[in-house]
Parts: C-alpha cells; sequence; structure tokens
C-alpha cells in the first residue's frame, strides 16, 4: 500500500453513525493526528449557553465563535442540551465560515490528518485521499445514543431519542450551508448491524483499499 505523505482522510455521517468512533480508530492506524469538528460546534453552543446568548440568534452563535479554544476539552460538550444547541447553530452561514478556516488548516497540516463530521469530503477537505461516509438507521442510532446517555448516568426513553435523532437529520441533510451528504468518491460504511470491532475492521480495510488504488 502506498501512503501519501500528508495523507487525509475524511469520515462523514450522521449523529450516532459511529463515525468518531472509525475516525479515531483511522488516526491510530495511521499515526495521524484526528479532529472531531463537531466538537467546535459545541463549544459555541456551549459558550453561548453560558453567557445566556440566544440559539435563534445568528448574530448571537457568530459572537460565540470567539474564544472557544479554552472549552476543548470541557465535559460538558457532550451534554444533550448542548449537543441540541450544536445542530441548530450548525445551520448558520456565518457560523460555520468562521469555522471553516480552523478546520481547513488542521486538514491541512503536514503530514495529514482525520477528521470527522458532516461535510468534511465536500467542503473542508475535498481533495483528501480517502473518504468515508459512515451511516447506519435511525433505529440502530437512537439505541447507541441511549445507551451511551444510560452509561453516562442520564435517564431517557428510546422514542424521544429517535424523535431526537431524526430532527438532527433533517436539520442536517437540508440546512442552506454544507447539508450532510455523502461525496461522490466517498465509500460507504453502513455499521446498522455492525459492533465496535467489525465497523473498525471494515474501515480500515475501505481505507487501505482506496489508498492502494
Amino acid at each position: 500500500m502506498r501512503r501519501p505523505p500528508d495523507l487525509v482522510i475524511a469520515v462523514d455521517g450522521p449523529a450516532a453513525s459511529g463515525k468518531g468512533t472509525v475516525a479515531r480508530a483511522l488516526a491510530a492506524r495511521f499515526g495521524l493526528p484526528h479532529l472531531d469538528t463537531g466538537t467546535l460546534y459545541r463549544a459555541v453552543a456551549l459558550n453561548l449557553l453560558r453567557w445566556g446568548g440566544d440559539p435563534e440568534s445568528e448574530f448571537a452563535a457568530l459572537r460565540a465563535c470567539d474564544g472557544i479554544a479554552s472549552l476543548a476539552d470541557d465535559p460538558e460538550l457532550r451534554a444533550e442540551a448542548v449537543g441540541g444547541v450544536a445542530s441548530r447553530i450548525s445551520a448558520y452561514p456565518a457560523v460555520r465560515e468562521a469555522l471553516l478556516e480552523r478546520q481547513r488548516d488542521f486538514a491541512g497540516q503536514s503530514g495529514g490528518a482525520v477528521l470527522d463530521g458532516r461535510d468534511i469530503g465536500t467542503v473542508i477537505a475535498p481533495a483528501a485521499h480517502a473518504k468515508l461516509f459512515v451511516t447506519a438507521s435511525a433505529d440502530a442510532r437512537a439505541e447507541r445514543r441511549l445507551n451511551e446517555l444510560e452509561h453516562r448516568g442520564l435517564t431517557a426513553h428510546l422514542a424521544d431519542v429517535l424523535l431526537d435523532i431524526r430532527a438532527r437529520d433533517e436539520r442536517d441533510s437540508h440546512r442552506a450551508t454544507a447539508p450532510l451528504a455523502r461525496a461522490e468518491d466517498a465509500l460507504l460504511l453502513d455499521t446498522t448491524t455492525l459492533d465496535r470491532d467489525a465497523a473498525v475492521a471494515e474501515a480500515i480495510r475501505l481505507v487501505e483499499q482506496r489508498l492502494a488504488g
């Protein structure tokens, strides 16, 4: 297998599809830095919530893009309320533009990188050497999210989680700016029936196959 000197791998997909798990595993496999671009939007959402900004205001959300570096490891980033707001503000063109260069700079660093999100292969790194689109059925993703919440000691109901998953899919896929979409040259990885190890193994196989030409 021939590996490019500045290898860039793009991993896209909807919420709870397993793209983050796959991306982290690929980063470890190829010795590359990894960026979960969703954490940038979560950091903006957390910043916004902490100073009482209105998530319905694009201007307020844009202001919240400043000073998010210190929130990179904040445990509240994974809170459901933060995730919900992040999904809403990620539709704002001004917010996406404000975070665009940070993501492109990460992708363009010497040696390469792995990035996961919803527009990596289409907008952030369209020239990535390997692209994956990781997906799963809404029901499977809702089950995973429920298990994640319960593991964190939170109470939730499957029907509510499923509604939230579908609402996020709708927002992500139909926003005017950089909607969630599979790049034409992205390899599809459906994790509906795969456990973590099987999903990771298949992701590595697909990327290595792509790099082999």
